[in-house]
């Protein structure tokens, strides 16, 4: 008998526990309150310089300059694509490119200090050759359409972007998806 009364004792003790987290999962089953965290729709904003990296360097300069300026860290991404990318994919016509790119090359006098203006025009012939594509992505929130839109308008107008083809491709459009995989892929 002194056994159960140490029994009773302690599910007396448990129950007033047992009774409190009741309460409290009453009040859990009511419904949750909604997320505070609106999705955020991406836009991308792309842009063809051909084969004019100078101009793609000074688009690059202007974005960096914007970001600091206006803090758009996580707001305002960008990513060059180069066709190194690509050689990547095709193996065999990068390896025919750096073939054609040699044989072009004149042999510079090892002897002089400097290296003449032919052979500095004809090393940087095959980086200028290079197609360069400019992706941005922006990345506002629901509450910053304005913003948003004002960015849409600016940076497509500004100088270095101008000549470079923009394309505005937004949430839900066809080739939001391939664009979305193609900037994600640039890492």
């Amino acid at each position: 008998m002194r056994g159960e009364s140490i029994h009773l004792q302690k599910a007396r003790v448990a129950f007033p526990l047992i009774a409190c987290e009741r309460r409290r999962l009453v009040r859990l089953d009511l419904p949750a309150p909604a997320s505070q965290t609106n999705f955020m729709a991406h836009t991308y904003l792309l842009f063809d310089f051909g084969t004019d990296e100078e101009k793609a360097q000074l688009a690059r300069q202007k974005l960096e300059r914007w970001k600091q300026a206006f803090r758009l860290d996580k707001k305002l991404q960008y990513k060059l694509e180069r066709p190194e990318d690509e050689a990547k994919a095709h193996p065999e016509q990068a390896h025919e490119a750096a073939e054609t790119a040699k044989t072009e090359k004149p042999k510079a006098k090892s002897k002089a200090k400097h290296k003449s203006k032919e052979s500095e025009v004809s090393e940087e012939t095959p980086a200028a050759n290079r197609k360069v594509n400019l992706l941005i992505r922006l990345y506002f929130s629901g509450h910053e359409k304005l913003t948003e839109q004002r960015w849409l308008d600016r940076i497509p107008s500004e100088d270095p972007f101008k000549e470079a083809s923009p394309r505005v491709i937004r949430h839900g459009e066809e080739q939001f998806e391939e664009v979305d995989k193609q900037f994600d892929s640039l890492g």
